[in-house]
């Protein structure tokens, strides 16, 4: 069974997200069957790239409200990251273009690092003060995640190089009405909108196993002379 996670660095709840689905996933029964696969989705694609800004004043801005409300709506933000196991700073993070960052992981997929980037990423910009949004901090922990140094570099270089992917994914992210996220797509066929709670993984996991997965078919009759059959070998002589 394949799980989409459409998601993007900046955004708080993905990261939260993210590691509750692992805890949901952790319950799965046939959790070894799972095939994860994030997706790109810029919650600000039109921010100038280069460019960052605090966190604080960003959200003020965006919001209508003060920063000591911000900082307070962070705050409660960061609680949740610590239920999920999660460091969250409330305060110092920056926020900037994320397209560089989803280009890489796209790079990073092709690698089977996918998910090492992410985490990466994610810790970065959440539980560290130094941007996530320089390049060659991008470099740094792309090696970290286990990329080689040139080909990174090579990614980060060319504008174009996995550019249509993330543009596809945030298409088809449209086309299944995701209009936020973290939104996470089981099978095509299932849909979980949000950082839900870890069981709420689990059972929408549960709900779309048994979906692709037929009930055993119940044969009635028992070993009546009326119920005899014929198979490859010749007929049964009640």
């Amino acid at each position: 069974m394949r799980v989409e996670i459409w998601s993007d660095v900046a955004c708080p709840w993905c990261y939260i997200g993210k590691a509750r689905f692992e805890q949901g996933l952790a319950a799965f029964a046939n959790k070894d069957d799972v095939e994860v696969v994030f997706r790109s989705f810029e919650l600000d694609p039109q921010y100038p790239k280069g460019q960052t800004v605090e966190v604080l004043p960003m959200l003020a801005k965006k919001y209508g409200m003060s920063v000591e409300q911000a900082k307070q709506a962070e705050a409660r933000v960061a609680a949740n990251a610590a239920d999920a196991g999660l460091r969250y700073l409330a305060d110092g993070r920056d926020h900037g273009n994320t397209f560089d960052i989803h280009r890489l992981l796209h790079f990073a997929k092709t690698r089977g690092k996918q998910n090492e980037l992410l985490d990466l990423a994610y810790a970065a910009n959440f539980a560290e003060e130094r941007s996530v949004y320089d390049a060659e901090r991008l470099v740094e922990l792309a090696v970290q995640a286990g990329l080689d140094e040139a080909e990174v570099r090579a990614v980060l270089a060319d504008e174009q190089a996995f550019a249509d992917a993330v543009r596809e994914d945030e298409r088809e992210a449209q086309m299944l009405g995701a209009n936020g996220v973290p939104f996470f797509v089981l099978d095509r066929k299932f849909g979980v909108s949000g950082g839900q709670p870890a069981e709420v993984f689990t059972q929408a996991l549960e709900e779309a196993w048994a979906a692709r997965t037929p009930e055993p078919l119940k044969v009635v009759g028992g070993t009546a002379p009326e119920g005899a059959v014929c198979g490859p070998d010749g007929c049964e002589i009640p």
